[in-house]
């Protein structure tokens, strides 16, 4: 049985544009805000400064989970719009 192409997933549906730019995007700022915190702590010197990588701690997955339900929210938006005809 031949595997099925990476762009689709089980159900065999393609997937939009806008969630594979944002699978590509959500990667690099992980893997980014990753290293920006683990800079942070391995080159602070005491405690408090440890406390300044929890804002990109946050951001790394804040960031992501806003523009996925941007883009939900587009997506839902252009398909009622031609629903209507528009």
């Amino acid at each position: 049985m031949p595997a099925a192409p990476a762009s689709r997933p089980a159900s065999g549906a393609p997937v939009a544009l806008w969630k594979k730019l944002w699978l590509l995007f959500t990667v690099i700022w992980v893997v980014v805000a990753a290293l920006n915190v683990g800079s942070i702590v391995a080159f602070s010197e005491g405690e408090l400064e440890q406390e300044k990588a929890l804002v990109p701690f946050v951001l790394a997955f804040l960031v992501p989970a806003v523009l996925y339900a941007v883009g939900w929210v587009w997506e839902l938006f252009r398909r009622h719009r031609g629903e209507r005809g528009d």
